[in-house]
């Protein structure tokens, strides 16, 4: 069980619209950038559009990993500072309010996770994917189902930051 709170990889928020759908959103998500030679996800929605990208940006000391929309635009920056715990900045008008608590149980090496907020409501789920017929795909796919009462957007920084802490098979490089 993993406790994530306060101080460690720092998740820079940008505010993005709060009311979504009714249902659990379900995401494709594939350990593949889209740019070259870069480390990084790329993350589809139920209807195979691209979601979300990930790609790292480690160059002249500046460790951040950027959490995209489709469109390339910024939507959380991730800063390694240690691998012990995961803060959320409020929004702009309360940027000092560190708030939000998860707790995740399960393994991620076996992409079988579940994330709980601080009232341990299951927030989202990470399993692996399989495709019709039943047959799991490799490793480098994984299905992140998220609840409505989390943004998307958080529910993959926390698949990014578990990724960074247990994944040996490949990490975002320095």
């Amino acid at each position: 069980m993993l406790r994530f709170f306060h101080t460690s990889l720092e998740i820079l928020r940008i505010p993005v619209n709060q009311t979504g759908p009714k249902n659990p959103i379900v995401l494709t998500v594939w350990k593949k950038s889209l740019i070259f030679s870069c480390d990084g996800f790329t993350v589809y929605n139920s209807n195979g559009n691209l979601g979300f990208r990930v790609d790292n940006y480690f160059v002249k000391g500046n460790q951040e990993i950027v959490l995209m929309d489709a469109l390339g635009r910024s939507l959380h920056n991730v800063r390694r500072k240690s691998l012990a715990y995961v803060s959320t900045i409020g929004s702009s008008n309360n940027m000092n309010k560190r708030n939000v608590i998860y707790e995740i149980q399960g393994s991620y090496a076996q992409k079988s996770c579940m994330v709980y907020d601080d009232k341990h409501r299951c927030v989202a789920e990470i399993r692996r994917k399989e495709a019709k017929g039943g047959v799991a795909l490799g490793g480098d796919v994984f299905a992140l189902v998220v609840q409505p009462s989390i943004d998307p957007a958080i529910a993959m920084v926390l698949a990014i930051v578990l990724d960074q802490m247990f994944d040996s098979s490949r990490r975002f490089s320095k």
